[in-house]
């Protein structure tokens, strides 16, 4: 499959399961939200080292938010139950309790999937305890908050967030004659995925160049480099890298459901593809175990179809 001269391998990417949640962060004005969202979502790249993954969905207007203030949706997806109910109070108490003028609430109220409220992620049930008895309990609708008295008035959370089966590691890489190439590509590609729900990209700038692959020659790791796609490693004998690429980088997304993840995926390799296409982008593939990690496939042709060029118009094999 060609798009726009780029070759589309004919593989899929490889996802797993996550539990994950969303929360709603509000604040005086879009300014603090920011400054809220920056801390809370600070070394949340990845699960392999960062307990969580998580980022910003998107931005909310007032009229979206439970309190009438600029805010900020915020997915996060980990490993266990366990550990998502370790990490979101940790960070909320850190990021959130101690940025000016910030609340926060639970977002999963308008999900899709089905969202659990057993056992559910102890948000305020945690946090109230830093009021050292100060704080008040208030019910409304049948949704418990707490105010707890903090030094600009009151930081204001709910009592519990729900959780929901999430999916996480869809990617795909791009694969270029240079380093700038594929990083403007894969902006290209991360801007187009920022506008669309149900998914965030947790790298910086929504993509790592330190794609990993299960395990390692040290016993202490369980993931390490992703030799395959290591230029300099090019001569290895598992190597996948062609005589034209020079630099490959993965643009991983995490979502809601499949929907949004394939939605994601075909959005962002179309936007790579459309920008640098004709400028030394070459091949776009996705990385994959063989399904043995993860029950989730996205093919990329079946994702892509009728996206391609066709067979008239492109100058290489269109065979999908």
């Amino acid at each position: 499959m060609q798009i726009n001269g780029v070759t589309i391998d004919d593989t899929f990417a490889e996802a797993f399961d996550m539990k994950a949640t969303r929360l709603v962060v509000t604040g005086q004005d879009p300014w603090w939200v920011s400054r809220a969202c920056d801390a809370l979502t600070g070394f949340g790249t990845s699960v392999i080292a960062c307990g969580v993954e998580i980022d910003v969905e998107q931005t909310l207007a007032p009229d979206q938010t439970p309190d009438g203030r600029p805010g900020a949706m915020v997915l996060a997806f980990a490993a266990s139950g366990t550990e998502l109910r370790k990490q979101i109070p940790t960070r909320c108490g850190q990021c959130v309790l101690t940025c000016p003028t910030t609340a926060v609430f639970d977002g999963t109220g308008d999900l899709s999937v089905p969202v659990h409220r057993d056992d559910p992620v102890p948000l305020g049930k945690t946090l109230r305890f830093f009021g050292d008895g100060h704080q008040i309990s208030k019910t409304i609708d049948a949704v418990r908050y707490w105010r707890i008295p903090v030094m600009d008035g009151e930081f204001v959370c709910q009592h519990d967030l729900g959780w929901f089966s999430g999916i996480g590691g869809g990617n795909f890489l791009l694969c270029g004659d240079s380093v700038a190439v594929v990083a403007d590509a894969c902006r290209a590609a991360t801007e187009a995925i920022a506008s669309l729900p149900g998914v965030i990209t947790p790298f910086p700038g929504g993509a790592t160049r330190s794609g990993s692959k299960v395990g390692s020659k040290y016993d202490a790791l369980f993931a390490s480099t992703n030799e395959a796609f290591c230029p300099t490693l090019r001569h290895l004998p598992q190597s996948q890298i062609d005589d034209q690429t020079h630099a490959v980088l993965e643009v991983v997304i995490d979502g809601v459901d499949q929907a949004s993840i394939a939605n994601a995926t075909r959005v962002g390799i179309l936007a790579a593809a459309m920008k640098c296409g004709s400028q030394g982008l070459h091949r776009i593939t996705a990385g994959n175990y063989g399904g043995k990690l993860g029950k989730h496939h996205f093919h990329l042709h079946a994702l892509l179809s009728g996206s391609a060029e066709s067979p008239d118009s492109s100058t290489e094999d269109a065979s999908s």
